[in-house]
C-alpha cells in the first residue's frame, strides 16, 4: 500500500498484537498500541473491562485491529466465567467499535476464534463460516460469538466496515498453554502415548495469521466478511509431534496407544477436554478467504515450526 494509515492495535503487547504491530510498522503505517500496564513508545494504557469510554484512543485512527481479549482458559478460576468473558470480549469490544464508528474509523478487524463454529469436526467434513455453532461450548466462544453478532449489527447501522477473523490454535515464538506443553514434552524426549492418533486438526502459524490480518485491512473484498483461517495444512496429533521433533532436532518417541484408551484415561483423571483435543478432529474450510482475498498462507506448518524454533534458539 502506497499511503500510510493510522492503525490502532489493541493488546499490542500480546502474543498476536505485538507481532502484528511490528509488521504494520514495517509496511510504513503509523501504529498505536494499547496495553493494560506499563505503556512505552506509541502505546496507550487501556483496560478493556466493559462498556468504558474509548473515544480518546480511537480518535484520528483510520483502521483498528482488535486483538485484546480475555483468552480461553482450561481451568477458569472466575466465579462466573460467562460474565467475566462477556465483560471483556463482548461488552468492551462493542463499546470500542461504537466509539470507532462515531470517530469515523473506516475498518474494524476483530480477531475472533474458530471455536465459534464448534469444538470438533468429522474428518473430511471441515467447519465452514456458515456453520456457526448455535450454542458454543464454552464461555470464551460464547463471548466471541456475541461480539460478532453485535459487530455485524453495528456495521449495518453505521457503515463502518467490519472484518471478522476466526483462527484456530495459533503457534509461534512465545506460544503458551497446550502447544507449549507439547513442545516441552518433545523437548525432554519423553515417550508419549500418541503414536496412533489418526485425527485431523487445523492450526495457524502466527506469521500466516499476521499476513491475513494485514491483507484484511487493505483488501476491498474483505469488508463485512467473516473468514476462517489456517495454515491449510491440517495434521494429526501424531504428525504434529513428529514435525515438532524434526523442527526441534529431537527424537520422536511416540508409543502407538489406541485413542480410545487415551480418552478413557483422561476421563478417569477428570480432564476429558485434554483427551478430546489430543484425539479429536477440528478441521477448518478456508476456501472462502483464499478465494475472496486471493490469499495463500505464506508458510507451511513445517516451515512455521522451523522458523519458530529458529527464533526461540536466537533468543535463548
Amino acid at each position: 500500500m502506497s499511503l500510510a494509515k493510522k492503525i490502532l492495535v489493541t493488546g499490542s503487547n500480546g502474543f498476536v498484537g505485538r507481532r502484528l504491530a511490528v509488521a504494520l510498522q514495517a509496511q510504513g503505517h503509523h501504529v498505536t498500541g494499547t496495553v493494560r500496564s506499563r505503556p512505552s513508545n506509541n502505546q496507550l494504557l487501556c483496560d478493556f473491562s466493559g462498556e468504558n469510554d474509548y473515544s480518546q484512543i480511537v480518535e484520528g485512527q483510520d483502521w483498528i485491529v482488535h486483538c485484546a481479549a480475555r483468552v480461553h482458559q482450561m481451568q477458569d478460576t472466575a466465579s462466573d466465567p460467562v460474565a467475566a468473558f462477556a465483560k471483556v470480549n463482548t461488552d468492551a469490544t462493542l463499546s470500542l467499535a461504537q466509539a470507532a464508528a462515531n470517530a469515523g474509523v473506516k475498518r474494524f478487524v476483530f480477531v475472533s476464534t474458530a471455536k465459534v463454529c464448534g469444538e470438533s469436526s468429522q474428518i473430511g467434513c471441515p467447519l465452514r463460516e456458515d456453520i456457526a455453532n448455535e450454542t458454543p461450548d464454552d464461555p470464551y466462544a460464547i463471548s466471541k460469538k456475541a461480539a460478532e453478532i453485535g459487530l455485524r449489527k453495528l456495521a449495518e447501522q453505521t457503515g463502518m466496515e467490519v472484518v471478522v477473523i476466526r483462527p484456530p490454535l495459533v503457534y509461534g515464538p512465545g506460544v503458551k498453554a497446550n502447544f507449549a506443553a507439547l513442545m516441552n514434552w518433545v523437548g525432554k524426549g519423553l515417550p508419549l502415548p500418541l503414536g496412533a492418533v489418526d485425527n485431523s486438526r487445523s492450526f495457524i502459524f502466527i506469521d500466516n495469521l499476521i499476513d491475513v490480518i494485514c491483507l484484511s485491512l487493505t483488501h476491498h473484498a474483505a469488508a463485512n466478511r467473516t473468514f476462517l483461517v489456517s495454515d491449510d495444512d491440517d495434521v494429526s496429533t501424531t504428525d504434529l509431534l513428529k514435525q515438532l521433533a524434526v523442527a526441534m532436532g529431537k527424537p520422536s518417541r511416540l508409543i502407538p496407544v489406541p485413542p480410545s484408551w487415551l480418552l478413557g484415561a483422561t476421563r478417569l483423571l477428570g480432564r476429558p477436554q485434554i483427551g478430546e483435543r489430543l484425539c479429536g478432529s477440528l478441521q477448518l474450510d478456508i476456501r472462502q478467504v483464499k478465494e475472496a482475498l486471493n490469499w495463500t498462507p505464506p508458510f507451511t506448518m513445517q516451515q512455521g515450526l522451523e522458523q519458530m524454533m529458529s527464533e526461540i534458539s536466537e533468543k535463548s
